[in-house]
C-alpha cells in the first residue's frame, strides 16, 4: 500500500471518530469537518515527506494529535473573535486566571510606586534625568552624556547612583 493510500485508508476508517473528537473541542460540526480535512492533508503531506522506506510509528495517534492541535487552534481563534471564554466542564468563571493582580498585590504595588516616586523626587535633577532617560526612555549612556553635557563615565555614575538611591528607598520600605 502506497503512502497516500495509507493515509486515505486511515482517514476513511476513523473519520467518524475524528469528527466526533474535533466536534467535542470546537463545538460545531462544520468546523470539525474542516479540522479533520485539514488534518488528513497534513498527514498526507507528512507521509510524502518521509523516505519511501519509512513509515510513521503510530499514524493513528499522530492523526488524532493533528486533529486535537488544529481543533484547539480553531477554538482559540473563535474565542478571540467572539470575545468570550468557553469554560471547561465543571469550571467556573472564578477559576479562570486573569491578568489582573489580586487586591493585596495591587496595594503593595501602589505603595512601592509611591515610594519610588518620592525617591525620584529626592534625586538631584541631573541624576533623575539620567535615570529616567536610561530606564524609561531606553537611551544609551553615551546619549545621556551628550544630553547632559557630561562625560560617559559621569553619566554612568549618575544612573548607577540614582538606581542605588531608589533601591535603598524601596528596601527600607519593605
Amino acid at each position: 500500500m502506497g503512502q497516500d493510500s495509507t493515509a486515505l485508508a486511515l482517514f476513511t476508517t476513523h473519520r467518524t471518530a475524528l469528527l466526533n473528537y474535533a466536534n467535542d473541542i470546537v463545538g460545531e460540526r462544520s468546523l470539525a469537518e474542516d479540522v479533520v480535512q485539514d488534518a488528513y492533508l497534513r498527514l498526507q503531506g507528512a507521509e510524502r515527506r518521509r523516505a519511501a522506506n519509512e513509515t510513521l510509528d503510530e499514524p493513528l495517534a499522530y492523526l488524532f494529535r493533528i486533529v486535537r492541535n488544529l481543533a484547539l487552534d480553531v477554538r482559540k481563534r473563535l474565542n478571540r473573535e467572539r470575545g468570550h471564554l468557553v469554560l471547561g466542564e465543571g469550571q467556573s468563571a472564578a477559576e479562570i486566571p486573569t491578568d489582573r493582580p489580586d487586591p493585596e498585590t495591587q496595594a503593595i504595588d501602589r505603595d512601592q510606586l509611591r515610594v519610588l516616586q518620592t525617591a525620584l523626587d529626592e534625586l538631584p535633577r541631573r541624576s533623575r534625568v539620567a535615570l529616567e532617560m536610561h530606564r524609561f526612555g531606553g537611551y544609551r549612556i553615551a546619549d545621556i552624556a551628550a544630553h547632559l553635557g557630561v562625560s560617559v563615565g559621569t553619566a554612568h555614575a549618575l544612573v548607577v547612583d540614582a538606581l542605588d538611591h531608589c533601591e535603598s528607598r524601596l528596601r527600607r520600605r519593605s
